[in-house]
């Protein structure tokens, strides 16, 4: 949301953590811990408004201080009903989870989706108006998921769209096989944590391993785990850059992580609980880092429309920008 907003210079962009109008659902944040293992509250909410004030963003928590030409989110698991007046643009932030039985009966009975308790079926409640996919892959799966096609647009994710850059990088270690962990048990899944360490063991025959830890997991906990059950020397990472630990590493083991296509985008031998072939047909496209960009320019052209979104999208004609090098350098022209 950053890099797309600083791409968006002409307009005022504020930020919020993503936030219900529930009031029970508040309540229950102002008074209770039970949602601080949700995005809703806790280190989630706290750890985002760390970053906005230390890159001094503008916050409007629960976008309540002004009337906003455009909204646009990184889940349509909760969208407040005041904001679905707005013109909004979901963009697509990492992997979807895979579906659980629990997915099923929720798509089953129409139940509120958040109830999942992962986001399997983030990005497949059609409410915002445009929806901005990592590859042609997601597309096909929100679509099979529930969400029109015709509101798809396949622009590549910032994050994951430029991932052969990390190739070059100072961290120190190099060659060791790499655990990318989650935090199933922080957002209330189930996890054998143990026994998904001895299966790393196993799967690195004595070669060195290296955990980085999901920044959201109670470290305490996954360091004194990671100490019992591996070998001594293992390397434990609570912060750092990831993709540049991946880049270096000669095997990646992940569960539930969209690091796994850092792994798969630069040549890796890759675990994941996910089919590696659908993995591969869901890979974020790779477009040299233009993803903000064209997602920035969806916005900017949407906001400037004058009608309604079905127009917009029917006389929409989307071009990626395009990018040329020039003296080993990459310019970005849009369409």
């Amino acid at each position: 949301m950053h890099q797309i907003a600083s791409l968006l210079p002409e307009y005022d962009c504020w930020f919020s953590q993503i936030f219900t109008d529930s009031k029970i659902v508040n309540f229950l944040i102002r008074n209770t811990p039970i949602a601080n293992g949700t995005a809703l509250a806790g280190q989630f909410r706290k750890n985002t408004e760390n970053y906005l004030e230390s890159h001094d963003l503008q916050m409007d928590y629960k976008a309540l201080k002004n009337d906003y030409d455009l909204v646009v989110f990184c889940s349509d698991m909760i969208v407040p009903k005041r904001l679905r007046k707005n013109k909004t643009v979901w963009v697509q932030e990492g992997m979807i989870d895979k579906a659980t039985l629990m997915t099923h009966i929720v798509k089953t009975f129409g139940l509120p989706i958040s109830i999942t308790g992962n986001t399997s079926l983030n990005g497949s409640t059609n409410i915002c108006d445009i929806y901005c996919a990592a590859s042609k892959g997601y597309k096909e799966f929100f679509t099979e998921n529930g969400t029109d096609n015709n509101r798809i647009i396949v622009t590549g994710i910032p994050n994951y769209d430029n991932l052969e850059r990390f190739a070059d990088n100072n961290f120190p270690y190099r060659d060791y096989v790499m655990v990318a962990t989650t935090d199933m048990r922080e957002t209330f899944r189930n996890e054998n944590r143990p026994a998904f360490i001895k299966e790393a063991v196993k799967i690195a025959a004595g070669r060195r391993l290296l955990f980085k830890l999901h920044p959201n997991e109670k470290f305490d906990r996954a360091e004194k785990e990671i100490k019992q059950y591996a070998p001594a020397g293992t390397l434990i990472y609570h912060t750092g850059n990831t993709n540049e630990m991946i880049a270096n590493c000669s095997e990646l083991i992940t569960q539930y992580s969209t690091v796994v296509y850092t792994g798969i985008a630069l040549g890796k031998k890759v675990y994941s609980w996910f089919d590696g072939e659908q993995l591969k047909a869901l890979m974020p496209i790779q477009n040299n880092g233009t993803s903000a960009l064209n997602i920035a320019g969806i916005c900017r052209d949407y906001i400037a429309f004058n009608g309604a979104r079905d127009a917009f999208l029917k006389a929409y004609q989307y071009e990626a920008a395009k990018v040329y090098k020039l003296e080993e350098e990459l310019v970005f022209q849009t369409a």
